[in-house]
C-alpha cells in the first residue's frame, strides 16, 4: 500500500464554499500554489493541493508512471473525502488530474480550472519532455540536472519562483531515486491514450476557466484556445507570462480564480 502523500491546506474560518482542489506539475510541487491556497481560503474556500511522488514532501514511491499519479490522486481525494471538487491544474497536473476527472466521471467536480497542459490524442511532446522520454539522452540531462543547475534553469524561464519554492521543486533532484522518477513519468504515455477520452471532459458538463502564459514555450497558447472552444470555457491568456503563470503572476492567477469561484 503506498503511504499517503504530503499535501498543503488552508481552511476559511466557518463553514467552506466549497473544495479547491490544485494539482501541480513537473518539476513542481504543491508549494506553486500556495498564495492561491491562502486567497482561496480567506474566500471562504477549503483549498489543498496534494505533493505527487516525488514531488515536495513525498517521498519517491514506485512506479512513478502517469496511471500510478492517476490512482494516488484518486486515492487522496478518498482519502480526505473531498466530495466534488474544483479541480485546478497546471502542466502534468493536467494531465493526471483531467483524466481523473474523466475517470470519476460525473459528480467528481463542480469546476475546472485549467492552466498550461495538454488534455488531446493529437497533442506532441515540446523539445525537453522528448529529450527526456529517449532513453540515454533523458538520463544524461538528469544528470546534469542537479538541485543547482535546475534552479539556474528555473530562474530564467520564471523570474516569480521564490528561493523557497526553487527549493522545494529542485529537491527530488537530489537523489538518483528522484530524477529516476521523474523520466519513468515522462516515458510512461502517449498522447494516444487520450483518444477513448476525447469529449469526456466538455460530458462532465461543469464551468470551466482556461488560464494560460502567452510566452509560454512549452504548452502553446493555442492549447488555451482549443480548451476553450471544447468546453465553452472563458479563455485567460496572460501577457509578458511564460509557462509558470501561477508563479509569475499570483495576483492576477489569484483573481481570476477567485472571481471564477464567485459564479459557480
Amino acid at each position: 500500500m503506498s503511504p499517503s502523500l504530503a499535501f498543503r491546506e488552508e481552511r476559511p474560518d466557518g463553514e467552506p464554499r466549497g473544495t479547491l482542489l490544485c494539482v501541480h506539475g513537473f518539476p513542481e510541487s504543491s508549494a506553486m500554489w500556495a498564495p492561491l491556497l491562502r486567497d482561496a481560503a480567506r474566500a471562504g474556500w477549503h483549498a489543498i493541493a496534494p505533493d505527487l511522488p516525488p514531488a515536495g514532501g513525498s517521498a519517491p514511491d514506485p512506479p512513478h508512471t502517469w496511471t500510478n499519479q492517476v490512482r494516488r490522486l484518486d486515492a487522496f481525494v478518498d482519502e480526505h473525502d473531498l466530495g466534488p471538487v474544483v479541480l485546478c491544474v497546471h502542466d502534468w497536473g493536467g494531465l493526471i488530474g483531467l483524466r481523473w476527472a474523466c475517470d470519476r466521471g460525473p459528480g467528481a467536480v463542480r469546476g475546472l480550472v485549467i492552466s498550461d497542459t495538454g488534455f488531446f490524442a493529437d497533442g506532441t511532446w515540446h523539445g525537453m519532455a522528448q529529450t527526456m522520454r529517449t532513453p540515454g539522452e533523458g538520463e544524461q540531462l538528469v544528470q546534469a540536472f542537479d538541485p543547482a543547475t535546475l534552479a539556474q534553469t528555473l530562474r530564467a524561464l520564471s523570474p516569480g519562483m521564490g528561493e523557497e519554492e526553487l527549493a522545494d521543486y529542485v529537491r527530488p533532484f537530489a537523489t538518483e531515486a528522484g530524477g529516476a522518477a521523474t523520466l519513468e513519468l515522462y516515458r510512461s504515455g502517449d498522447f494516444e491514450e487520450l483518444g477513448p477520452y476525447q469529449g469526456k471532459l466538455a460530458a462532465l458538463g461543469v464551468p470551466a476557466l482556461v488560464v494560460w502564459g502567452a510566452e509560454d514555450p512549452f504548452s502553446p497558447v493555442a492549447g488555451a484556445h482549443r480548451f476553450g472552444k471544447e468546453l465553452d470555457a472563458e479563455v485567460l491568456v496572460l501577457d509578458g507570462v511564460g509557462h509558470f503563470v501561477f508563479d509569475d503572476a499570483p495576483e492576477r492567477t489569484s483573481a481570476a480564480v477567485l472571481a471564477f469561484l464567485d459564479r459557480l
